[in-house]
Order: structure tokens, then C-alpha cells, then sequence
């Protein structure tokens, strides 16, 4: 039997579905997708509930689509709030980033295979991602796989 991934997706990604282009929508629909037809299991925390509040209808819409079966909430804990602090206080991101760092905090801390996003300024980005991990394995969590929904594969 085929590894069920347990993704992470930011708002990004649902965004993405509706976004011509370069391809975004193709390869958000794909995860989303794989999520649906059970490839792939959802992670999501608050931070993505609060952001989808602003969102579009139908990218709304879209995350309502997915039955409760195929996502688990991943709540706010204290837990999640100091590694997303020691991610400020790194200087990962500035303070007016925290939605980022929640992201990547509830990811990590819910142990999602990856994180997924379009955000290529605050999350998907290498001094990013390096500082991500930094903060993890200083404060005893492992390595974050974070990647854009072109580079999910889902074969094995």
C-alpha cells in the first residue's frame, strides 16, 4: 500500500487553484485533488481558517469542499505559539509575518510530511527554509520539508 502524505497546504495553495498562471492552478488542483481522492491527508491550522475568511467565495468554497475524513485541524497550542515566536525571534520573517510562522509552527509541531505553498517570499525559499529548520533542530523537532505544489510528487 502506497504512504498517504500528510501535507500541510497554505492559503496559497487554494488561491492557486484559480490562478492561470504559469501553471498555478494545474499544480494546486493536483494536490488539492490527491487530497480528495484520499492520495493525500490535509493538515490546516486556525491561521488558514482566519486567512480563508478574506478569500473568494470559491476558494472558500474550495476548502469546504474537502470532507472532514481527509483533513485534521491541527489547533493552536502553546506549543505552536513559542516555536512560532522562536521563528520571530530568530528574524526568520518580522513580526507582521506571524500568519507565516503559524503556518510553519502547526506544520511542523503536527508533523506534516510537507509543507506546501506558492508563498515564495516567507516560506518557500531557501535562507527560508534553512532558518525554518534551524529554529526546529535548536529547539528539538526535526526537519520541515517545505515545497511549492509543482514539486509534489506522488509517485513512490
Amino acid at each position: 500500500m502506497k504512504h498517504k502524505w500528510k501535507l500541510y497546504l497554505d492559503t496559497s495553495v487554494f488561491g492557486g487553484a484559480f490562478d492561470i498562471r504559469e501553471g498555478f492552478d494545474r499544480d494546486s488542483r493536483r494536490v488539492i485533488d490527491a487530497v480528495l481522492s484520499g492520495v493525500a491527508e490535509l493538515l490546516y491550522s486556525p491561521a488558514l481558517e482566519e486567512e480563508l475568511v478574506d478569500a473568494p467565495e470559491r476558494v472558500q468554497a474550495l476548502f469546504t469542499a474537502i470532507s472532514d475524513s481527509a483533513k485534521t485541524k491541527i489547533d493552536l497550542t502553546e506549543e505552536i505559539s513559542e516555536l512560532s515566536q522562536a521563528y520571530l525571534d530568530a528574524g526568520i520573517v518580522g513580526p507582521q509575518w506571524l500568519d507565516d510562522t503559524l503556518h510553519v509552527a502547526a506544520a511542523t509541531v503536527g508533523r506534516a510530511d510537507a509543507i506546501v505553498s506558492w508563498n515564495f517570499k516567507h516560506i518557500v525559499r531557501l535562507d527560508k527554509i534553512k532558518g525554518y529548520n534551524a529554529v526546529n533542530l535548536k529547539n528539538g523537532y526535526g526537519i520541515i520539508t517545505i515545497i511549492s505544489p509543482k514539486e509534489v510528487d506522488f509517485d513512490e
